[in-house]
Protein backbone atom coordinates (compact mmCIF):
# COMPACT_ATOMS: atom_id res chain seq x y z
CA UNK A 1 0.00 0.00 0.00
CA UNK A 2 2.42 2.62 0.89
CA UNK A 3 4.94 1.99 -1.95
CA UNK A 4 1.58 2.66 -4.52
CA UNK A 5 0.67 5.49 -2.47
CA UNK A 6 3.66 7.06 -3.13
CA UNK A 7 3.83 6.20 -6.96
CA UNK A 8 0.31 8.00 -6.87
CA UNK A 9 1.42 11.06 -5.39
CA UNK A 10 5.09 11.46 -6.68
CA UNK A 11 2.87 10.85 -10.19
CA UNK A 12 0.30 13.32 -9.52
CA UNK A 13 2.53 16.01 -8.17
CA UNK A 14 5.59 15.69 -11.28
CA UNK A 15 2.39 15.93 -13.85
CA UNK A 16 0.55 19.03 -12.40
CA UNK A 17 3.97 21.02 -12.38
CA UNK A 18 5.70 19.65 -15.82
CA UNK A 19 2.92 20.62 -17.65
CA UNK A 20 3.49 24.33 -17.19
CA UNK A 21 6.89 23.89 -19.06
CA UNK A 22 6.07 21.47 -21.57
CA UNK A 23 3.20 23.69 -22.66
CA UNK A 24 5.24 26.34 -23.01
CA UNK A 25 7.64 23.95 -25.28
CA UNK A 26 5.06 23.13 -27.35
CA UNK A 27 3.74 26.91 -27.67
CA UNK A 28 7.46 27.58 -27.87
CA UNK A 29 7.62 24.29 -31.23
CA UNK A 30 4.77 25.10 -32.54
CA UNK A 31 2.86 21.72 -31.56
CA UNK A 32 -0.40 22.71 -31.34
CA UNK A 33 -3.73 20.96 -32.58
CA UNK A 34 -5.67 23.57 -34.80
CA UNK A 35 -9.48 24.27 -34.81
CA UNK A 36 -10.96 22.12 -37.53
CA UNK A 37 -14.38 20.71 -39.31
CA UNK A 38 -13.69 17.31 -37.00
CA UNK A 39 -12.69 19.57 -33.86
CA UNK A 40 -14.26 20.80 -30.98
CA UNK A 41 -12.51 23.65 -30.19
CA UNK A 42 -11.90 26.72 -31.19
CA UNK A 43 -8.74 27.99 -30.79
CA UNK A 44 -5.04 26.85 -31.07
CA UNK A 45 -4.53 24.40 -27.67
CA UNK A 46 -0.80 22.88 -27.02
CA UNK A 47 -0.14 19.28 -27.26
CA UNK A 48 2.43 17.44 -26.10
CA UNK A 49 0.56 17.12 -22.71
CA UNK A 50 1.43 13.34 -23.14
CA UNK A 51 4.95 13.87 -22.55
CA UNK A 52 4.56 15.17 -18.99
CA UNK A 53 2.33 12.28 -18.32
CA UNK A 54 5.13 10.17 -19.33
CA UNK A 55 8.04 11.59 -16.99
CA UNK A 56 5.43 11.43 -14.03
CA UNK A 57 5.26 7.62 -15.13
CA UNK A 58 8.49 6.92 -15.10
CA UNK A 59 9.54 8.97 -11.99
CA UNK A 60 6.88 7.51 -9.85
CA UNK A 61 7.91 4.05 -10.85
CA UNK A 62 11.52 4.10 -10.90
CA UNK A 63 11.23 6.28 -7.26
CA UNK A 64 8.42 3.53 -5.72
CA UNK A 65 9.26 0.36 -7.21
CA UNK A 66 12.28 -2.18 -5.74
CA UNK A 67 10.80 -5.59 -6.19
CA UNK A 68 12.57 -8.10 -8.11
CA UNK A 69 10.78 -7.74 -11.68
CA UNK A 70 13.09 -5.52 -13.03
CA UNK A 71 13.33 -7.28 -16.54
CA UNK A 72 9.33 -6.69 -17.03
CA UNK A 73 9.57 -3.02 -15.63
CA UNK A 74 12.17 -2.36 -18.38
CA UNK A 75 10.32 -3.79 -21.00
CA UNK A 76 6.88 -2.07 -19.70
CA UNK A 77 8.70 1.30 -19.66
CA UNK A 78 10.34 0.89 -22.94
CA UNK A 79 7.43 -0.36 -24.62
CA UNK A 80 6.09 2.84 -23.46
CA UNK A 81 8.57 4.89 -24.61
CA UNK A 82 8.38 3.54 -28.08
CA UNK A 83 4.85 4.56 -28.71
CA UNK A 84 4.92 7.39 -26.85
CA UNK A 85 7.51 8.51 -29.30
CA UNK A 86 6.01 7.11 -32.44
CA UNK A 87 2.80 9.20 -30.61
CA UNK A 88 4.82 12.31 -30.75
CA UNK A 89 6.18 12.12 -33.92
CA UNK A 90 2.94 11.02 -35.55
CA UNK A 91 1.12 14.94 -33.83
CA UNK A 92 4.48 16.67 -35.30
CA UNK A 93 3.38 15.22 -38.84
CA UNK A 94 6.52 13.12 -39.31
CA UNK A 95 4.83 9.49 -40.01
CA UNK A 96 2.16 8.21 -41.75
CA UNK A 97 -0.73 7.17 -39.31
CA UNK A 98 -0.39 3.29 -40.48
CA UNK A 99 3.06 3.45 -38.86
CA UNK A 100 1.19 3.68 -35.48
CA UNK A 101 -0.84 0.92 -35.82
CA UNK A 102 1.36 -1.46 -37.93
CA UNK A 103 4.26 -0.95 -36.48
CA UNK A 104 4.54 0.81 -33.35
CA UNK A 105 2.09 -0.62 -31.13
CA UNK A 106 2.63 -4.69 -32.69
CA UNK A 107 6.73 -4.03 -31.40
CA UNK A 108 5.97 -2.51 -28.55
CA UNK A 109 3.47 -5.64 -27.81
CA UNK A 110 6.61 -7.82 -28.99
CA UNK A 111 8.90 -6.29 -26.25
CA UNK A 112 6.06 -7.14 -24.10
CA UNK A 113 6.39 -10.83 -24.99
CA UNK A 114 10.34 -10.76 -24.57
CA UNK A 115 10.10 -9.97 -21.01
CA UNK A 116 7.02 -12.78 -20.18
CA UNK A 117 4.30 -10.33 -19.97
CA UNK A 118 1.36 -12.28 -22.45
CA UNK A 119 -2.44 -13.56 -22.03
CA UNK A 120 -2.76 -16.67 -20.53
CA UNK A 121 -6.06 -17.98 -22.01
CA UNK A 122 -5.44 -20.77 -24.86
CA UNK A 123 -2.48 -22.12 -22.34
CA UNK A 124 -5.02 -22.07 -19.79
CA UNK A 125 -7.66 -24.23 -21.89
CA UNK A 126 -5.40 -26.19 -24.47
CA UNK A 127 -2.07 -26.41 -23.12
CA UNK A 128 1.24 -27.46 -25.38
CA UNK A 129 3.49 -25.52 -27.73
CA UNK A 130 0.69 -24.06 -30.29
CA UNK A 131 -1.46 -22.61 -27.19
CA UNK A 132 1.69 -20.78 -26.36
CA UNK A 133 1.30 -19.30 -29.75
CA UNK A 134 -2.21 -18.43 -30.21
CA UNK A 135 -1.43 -16.41 -26.40
CA UNK A 136 1.16 -14.44 -28.11
CA UNK A 137 -1.30 -13.75 -30.78
CA UNK A 138 -4.14 -12.84 -28.66
CA UNK A 139 -1.34 -10.59 -26.62
CA UNK A 140 -0.35 -8.33 -29.63
CA UNK A 141 -3.87 -7.88 -30.97
CA UNK A 142 -5.28 -7.09 -27.60
CA UNK A 143 -2.68 -4.20 -26.93
CA UNK A 144 -2.73 -2.94 -30.63
CA UNK A 145 -6.67 -2.91 -30.30
CA UNK A 146 -6.33 -1.02 -26.47
CA UNK A 147 -3.84 1.22 -27.16
CA UNK A 148 -5.44 2.25 -30.74
CA UNK A 149 -8.89 2.57 -28.52
CA UNK A 150 -7.59 4.61 -26.22
CA UNK A 151 -5.68 6.71 -29.76
CA UNK A 152 -8.94 7.77 -30.65
CA UNK A 153 -10.75 7.93 -27.41
CA UNK A 154 -8.88 11.22 -27.36
CA UNK A 155 -11.17 13.60 -28.99
CA UNK A 156 -12.99 15.48 -25.98
CA UNK A 157 -11.88 17.77 -23.50
CA UNK A 158 -10.60 15.27 -20.38
CA UNK A 159 -12.43 12.27 -21.81
CA UNK A 160 -8.90 10.40 -22.27
CA UNK A 161 -7.56 11.19 -19.23
CA UNK A 162 -10.42 10.28 -16.82
CA UNK A 163 -11.25 7.31 -18.59
CA UNK A 164 -7.50 6.05 -17.91
CA UNK A 165 -7.91 7.07 -14.47
CA UNK A 166 -11.35 5.65 -13.36
CA UNK A 167 -9.81 1.98 -14.97
CA UNK A 168 -6.37 2.54 -12.74
CA UNK A 169 -8.32 2.99 -9.77
CA UNK A 170 -9.94 -0.17 -10.14
CA UNK A 171 -6.61 -2.03 -11.67
CA UNK A 172 -4.70 -0.54 -8.85
CA UNK A 173 -7.73 -2.09 -5.95
CA UNK A 174 -7.64 -5.48 -7.57
CA UNK A 175 -3.51 -5.94 -7.89
CA UNK A 176 -3.49 -4.47 -3.92
CA UNK A 177 -6.03 -7.28 -2.72
CA UNK A 178 -4.30 -10.14 -4.71
CA UNK A 179 -0.79 -8.68 -3.76
CA UNK A 180 0.38 -7.81 -6.67
CA UNK A 181 2.83 -5.15 -5.85
CA UNK A 182 4.11 -4.24 -9.86
CA UNK A 183 1.01 -3.83 -10.87
CA UNK A 184 -0.51 -1.55 -7.86
CA UNK A 185 2.38 0.71 -8.43
CA UNK A 186 2.04 1.16 -11.95
CA UNK A 187 -1.70 1.59 -11.51
CA UNK A 188 -1.25 4.40 -9.05
CA UNK A 189 1.52 5.88 -11.28
CA UNK A 190 -0.43 6.05 -14.05
CA UNK A 191 -3.97 7.24 -12.03
CA UNK A 192 -1.65 9.83 -10.42
CA UNK A 193 -0.27 11.29 -13.76
CA UNK A 194 -4.15 11.08 -15.74
CA UNK A 195 -5.28 12.76 -12.64
CA UNK A 196 -2.81 15.33 -12.44
CA UNK A 197 -3.39 15.85 -16.16
CA UNK A 198 -6.78 16.15 -15.91
CA UNK A 199 -6.16 19.73 -13.72
CA UNK A 200 -5.18 21.04 -17.37
CA UNK A 201 -7.22 19.08 -19.97
CA UNK A 202 -10.78 18.83 -18.17
CA UNK A 203 -12.74 21.67 -20.28
CA UNK A 204 -12.21 23.95 -21.32
CA UNK A 205 -8.74 22.56 -22.09
CA UNK A 206 -5.67 24.88 -21.67
CA UNK A 207 -3.38 21.71 -23.32
CA UNK A 208 -4.00 18.03 -25.36
CA UNK A 209 -1.74 15.25 -24.74
CA UNK A 210 -2.03 14.39 -28.28
CA UNK A 211 -1.50 11.02 -29.75
CA UNK A 212 1.86 10.26 -27.99
CA UNK A 213 -0.15 10.77 -24.35
CA UNK A 214 -3.35 8.73 -25.74
CA UNK A 215 -1.02 5.80 -27.02
CA UNK A 216 0.69 5.83 -23.58
CA UNK A 217 -2.22 5.79 -21.33
CA UNK A 218 -3.50 2.87 -23.87
CA UNK A 219 -0.67 0.70 -24.26
CA UNK A 220 -0.31 0.84 -20.20
CA UNK A 221 -4.18 -0.30 -19.89
CA UNK A 222 -3.33 -3.03 -22.21
CA UNK A 223 0.05 -3.93 -19.70
CA UNK A 224 -1.93 -3.93 -16.46
CA UNK A 225 -4.76 -6.08 -18.05
CA UNK A 226 -1.98 -8.69 -18.89
CA UNK A 227 -0.68 -8.20 -15.56
CA UNK A 228 -3.17 -8.69 -13.57
CA UNK A 229 -3.91 -11.86 -11.61
CA UNK A 230 -6.69 -12.97 -9.26
CA UNK A 231 -6.47 -15.39 -6.85
CA UNK A 232 -9.63 -17.59 -5.91
CA UNK A 233 -11.67 -16.68 -9.12
CA UNK A 234 -12.88 -18.69 -11.68
CA UNK A 235 -10.65 -18.55 -15.21
CA UNK A 236 -13.19 -16.68 -17.00
CA UNK A 237 -13.65 -14.42 -14.29
CA UNK A 238 -10.01 -13.27 -14.67
CA UNK A 239 -10.19 -12.41 -18.29
CA UNK A 240 -13.49 -10.99 -17.96
CA UNK A 241 -12.45 -8.57 -15.07
CA UNK A 242 -9.59 -6.56 -17.65
CA UNK A 243 -12.59 -6.12 -20.17
CA UNK A 244 -15.16 -4.98 -17.76
CA UNK A 245 -12.62 -2.25 -16.12
CA UNK A 246 -11.52 -1.10 -19.93
CA UNK A 247 -15.32 -1.35 -20.71
CA UNK A 248 -15.75 2.24 -21.89
CA UNK A 249 -13.41 2.25 -24.53
CA UNK A 250 -14.30 -0.80 -25.49
CA UNK A 251 -17.75 0.29 -25.90
CA UNK A 252 -16.53 3.44 -27.80
CA UNK A 253 -14.61 1.40 -30.61
CA UNK A 254 -17.09 -0.68 -30.82
CA UNK A 255 -19.90 2.06 -31.66
CA UNK A 256 -17.57 3.43 -33.72
CA UNK A 257 -16.28 0.64 -35.99
CA UNK A 258 -20.16 -1.09 -36.06
CA UNK A 259 -21.43 2.94 -37.64
CA UNK A 260 -18.54 3.72 -40.11
CA UNK A 261 -18.33 0.24 -41.31
CA UNK A 262 -22.20 0.74 -42.26
CA UNK A 263 -21.13 3.88 -44.15
CA UNK A 264 -18.64 2.17 -45.85
CA UNK A 265 -15.56 3.67 -43.66
CA UNK A 266 -12.52 2.56 -42.26
CA UNK A 267 -13.09 2.96 -38.46
CA UNK A 268 -9.48 3.23 -37.68
CA UNK A 269 -8.28 5.68 -40.55
CA UNK A 270 -11.68 7.89 -40.97
CA UNK A 271 -11.98 10.52 -37.95
CA UNK A 272 -14.93 12.48 -37.10
CA UNK A 273 -17.33 13.68 -34.44
CA UNK A 274 -19.46 10.43 -34.34
CA UNK A 275 -17.79 8.89 -31.12
CA UNK A 276 -20.03 8.01 -27.93
CA UNK A 277 -19.25 11.55 -26.17
CA UNK A 278 -20.36 13.12 -29.25
CA UNK A 279 -23.61 11.18 -29.72
CA UNK A 280 -24.47 12.36 -25.85
CA UNK A 281 -23.49 15.54 -26.33
CA UNK A 282 -25.73 15.86 -29.17
CA UNK A 283 -28.74 14.24 -27.16
CA UNK A 284 -28.38 17.61 -24.80
CA UNK A 285 -25.91 16.88 -21.97
CA UNK A 286 -23.03 18.99 -23.42
CA UNK A 287 -19.41 18.18 -23.56
CA UNK A 288 -19.24 17.94 -19.75
CA UNK A 289 -21.95 15.80 -18.90
CA UNK A 290 -20.82 13.44 -21.96
CA UNK A 291 -17.62 13.07 -19.95
CA UNK A 292 -18.85 12.59 -16.97
CA UNK A 293 -21.48 9.99 -17.70
CA UNK A 294 -18.43 8.21 -19.46
CA UNK A 295 -16.53 8.22 -16.23
CA UNK A 296 -19.54 7.08 -14.30
CA UNK A 297 -20.09 4.09 -16.63
CA UNK A 298 -16.53 3.42 -16.33
CA UNK A 299 -16.56 3.58 -12.75
CA UNK A 300 -19.97 0.60 -13.28
CA UNK A 301 -17.59 -1.20 -15.26
CA UNK A 302 -14.85 -1.43 -12.79
CA UNK A 303 -17.44 -2.35 -9.76
CA UNK A 304 -18.74 -4.81 -12.21
CA UNK A 305 -15.26 -6.36 -12.44
CA UNK A 306 -14.74 -6.65 -8.49
CA UNK A 307 -17.92 -8.06 -8.05
CA UNK A 308 -16.90 -11.10 -10.90
CA UNK A 309 -14.25 -11.89 -9.18
CA UNK A 310 -16.61 -13.83 -6.57
CA UNK A 311 -18.72 -15.38 -9.09
CA UNK A 312 -18.56 -19.02 -10.73
CA UNK A 313 -17.65 -20.14 -14.63
CA UNK A 314 -21.47 -20.14 -14.64
CA UNK A 315 -22.08 -16.79 -13.00
CA UNK A 316 -19.30 -14.40 -14.87
CA UNK A 317 -20.58 -16.14 -18.24
CA UNK A 318 -24.02 -14.66 -17.36
CA UNK A 319 -22.81 -11.44 -16.36
CA UNK A 320 -20.59 -11.14 -19.55
CA UNK A 321 -23.36 -12.15 -21.99
CA UNK A 322 -25.68 -9.52 -19.63
CA UNK A 323 -22.70 -6.97 -20.46
CA UNK A 324 -22.38 -7.82 -23.94
CA UNK A 325 -26.21 -7.35 -24.62
CA UNK A 326 -26.05 -3.69 -22.70
CA UNK A 327 -23.22 -2.81 -25.17
CA UNK A 328 -24.93 -3.90 -28.38
CA UNK A 329 -28.31 -2.26 -27.11
CA UNK A 330 -26.41 0.79 -26.47
CA UNK A 331 -25.01 0.82 -29.74
CA UNK A 332 -27.94 0.68 -31.48
CA UNK A 333 -29.20 3.47 -29.44
CA UNK A 334 -26.54 5.52 -29.92
CA UNK A 335 -26.47 4.74 -33.65
CA UNK A 336 -29.75 6.80 -33.91
CA UNK A 337 -28.39 9.79 -32.14
CA UNK A 338 -27.55 12.86 -34.06
CA UNK A 339 -23.54 13.18 -35.48
CA UNK A 340 -21.75 14.99 -37.98
CA UNK A 341 -20.78 12.58 -40.42
CA UNK A 342 -17.82 12.63 -41.98
CA UNK A 343 -16.25 12.33 -45.33
CA UNK A 344 -13.59 9.62 -46.35
CA UNK A 345 -9.94 10.55 -44.78
CA UNK A 346 -6.91 8.40 -43.98
CA UNK A 347 -5.61 9.58 -39.73
CA UNK A 348 -5.74 7.41 -37.01
CA UNK A 349 -6.81 10.13 -34.73
CA UNK A 350 -10.01 10.35 -33.36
Amino acid sequence: MAAGLLAFFVALLASMMLVVPVRAFALRVGMVDLPGPRKVHHAPIPLLGGLAMYAAVVIAVLLSFQGPAQTQIAGILIGATLVAAVGILDDRGLLHHQVKLFVGMPVAAGILLLTGIRAQVFSVLLGGRGAEVLDAVLTVLWVVGITASFSILDHMDGLCAGVAAMASVFFALLAYLNGQTLVTILAAAVLGAATGFLRWNFKPAKIFMGDGGAMFLGFLMATLGLKLRIEHASHLSVWLAPVLILGVTIFDTTLVTISRVRRGLLPFTTPGKDHAAHRLSNLGLGHRGAVIILYLLGAIGGCAALFVCYLSTWGALVLGTVVLGIILLGVAYLERAPYERQERKSSLAS
